[in-house]
C-alpha cells in the first residue's frame, strides 16, 4: 500500500514539512533570542535577511497542507474498493485503529497553518515586522504536530492489509450504533434543523457583522463563533443533510456525500466550510495582536477581510445544503 501515488505524496508532504520545520527550528529559537528591530547590528541584519528566506519557505510548507487534506480524504475514499466490507472512505479508515486519528492531525495541522498564514501575512504588511517573534515561536509549537502527523500517517498506510475485513459507514453512523456520531444521527430532524440555521446564522452574521464594522470588533467572537458554526455544520451534515441527498432516511454517512454517484456534492460542500472556519479563526486569533501600536490601523483591515471570507464560506454552504434539502425527494418532516 505504500506505494500507492497518492500515499506516497502525501507521506513526501507530511515528512517535508517536518523536515523543513526542524531545519528552521534553530534559526526560530535564534530570532526568539536575539531579534531586536531597533539594532543596526551585523547579527540583526543577518536576521532580517533570513527571515525572508524562512518565511518563504515555510509559508510553502503551510499552503500544501489544504491539498493534503484534500489527498487525505480523496485517497481514502478511492482507496474503499480495496477492502472487504468497505464502501466509502469510513471503510479505510477503520481498516486499523491508526485511520481516524490521522484524519483528525491533518485536519488541525490544516487550521494551524491557515492561521499562521494569516499571521505572516499581516507580519510581512507591518513597517517593522513586529510578529516575528510570535509567527517563530508558532512555528516551534507546530512542529510536534506536523512530526504526529506525519507519524500517524505513516502507522495507518504502513498497517493497510487488502486481507483485512474492514466495517462499513452504517456502523459508525448508525442510530443504533454507541459512538459520538451515533448520537448526532439520532437527532431528532427538526431539532437537527433548528440547530442547524441557528448556528449557521450566528456564524454568518459573526462575519458580516465584523466586516461592516471594518474589523473594529472582537475578533475573538468571529473565531468563536467560527470553530462552534464548524461543528455545528458537521453535525447538520450527519443528522440530516446527507440523509436528503442520499434520499435515504437512515444514510448518516458524511463521507459518502463525496463519491461520484452523489456528484461529488461533498466536496461542495466541505470546500466553503472549511475555507469559512479557518478565515473566521484566524481573524479570532489575530484579535490578540491587536494592541500593537504598528498594527493599530493594519489589523482591522486584515481581520475584516477574513471576516467577509468566513461569512461568504459558511453562507455558500448554507445555501448549498439548504439547495439540496429542498431539491431532494425525501421528506423528513410534514409541513
Amino acid at each position: 500500500m505504500l506505494f500507492q501515488p497518492a500515499i506516497i505524496a502525501l507521506l513526501l508532504a507530511a515528512g517535508v514539512a517536518v523536515a523543513m520545520l526542524a531545519a528552521a527550528a534553530p534559526f526560530a529559537w535564534a530570532v526568539l533570542r536575539e531579534w531586536d528591530i531597533g539594532s543596526g547590528s551585523a547579527r540583526q541584519l543577518e536576521l532580517e535577511r533570513r527571515t525572508y528566506l524562512f518565511s518563504t519557505l515555510v509559508s510553502f510548507v503551510m499552503a500544501i497542507q489544504f491539498a493534503a487534506l484534500l489527498l487525505f480524504v480523496f485517497n481514502a475514499d478511492r482507496l474503499s474498493v480495496m477492502f472487504v466490507g468497505a464502501m466509502c472512505a469510513v471503510g479505510t479508515l477503520n481498516v486499523n485503529e491508526w485511520g481516524f486519528p490521522a484524519l483528525i492531525v491533518q485536519m488541525l495541522v490544516f487550521f494551524a497553518a491557515l492561521i499562521w498564514l494569516a499571521i505572516n501575512h499581516v507580519d510581512n504588511l507591518a513597517r517593522d515586522y513586529p510578529l516575528v517573534r510570535p509567527k517563530y515561536g508558532l512555528l516551534l509549537l507546530l512542529l510536534p504536530l506536523l512530526a504526529l502527523n506525519l507519524w500517524l500517517q505513516y502507522r495507518y498506510f504502513s498497517g493497510l492489509r487488502a486481507n483485512v475485513i474492514t466495517s462499513c459507514c452504517g456502523s459508525l453512523f448508525s442510530e443504533e450504533a454507541e459512538t459520538v456520531t451515533a448520537e448526532v444521527s439520532s437527532l431528532e430532524p427538526r431539532a437537527a434543523l433548528w440547530l442547524f440555521y441557528v448556528g449557521m446564522s450566528v456564524a454568518v452574521a459573526s462575519g458580516l457583522l465584523h466586516w461592516r464594522r471594518r474589523g473594529r470588533l472582537d475578533g475573538g467572537w468571529l473565531g468563536i463563533a467560527a470553530a462552534a458554526g464548524f461543528v455545528v455544520a458537521l453535525t447538520g451534515v450527519i443528522s440530516f443533510i446527507s440523509l436528503y441527498i442520499y434520499e435515504h432516511p437512515h444514510h448518516h454517512c458524511p463521507f459518502c456525500i463525496l463519491k461520484p454517484e452523489y456528484d461529488y456534492r461533498g466536496y461542495a460542500l466541505y470546500l466553503p466550510l472549511f475555507g469559512g472556519a479557518a478565515a473566521g479563526m484566524a481573524a479570532g486569533v489575530l484579535q490578540f495582536f491587536s494592541g500593537v501600536p504598528s498594527l493599530r490601523d493594519l489589523l482591522p483591515r486584515v481581520s475584516a477581510r477574513l471576516a467577509w471570507l468566513s461569512a461568504l464560506g459558511f453562507l455558500l454552504f448554507t445555501l448549498l445544503a439548504t439547495w439540496f434539502v429542498v431539491s431532494s425527494k425525501l421528506i423528513l418532516i410534514e409541513s
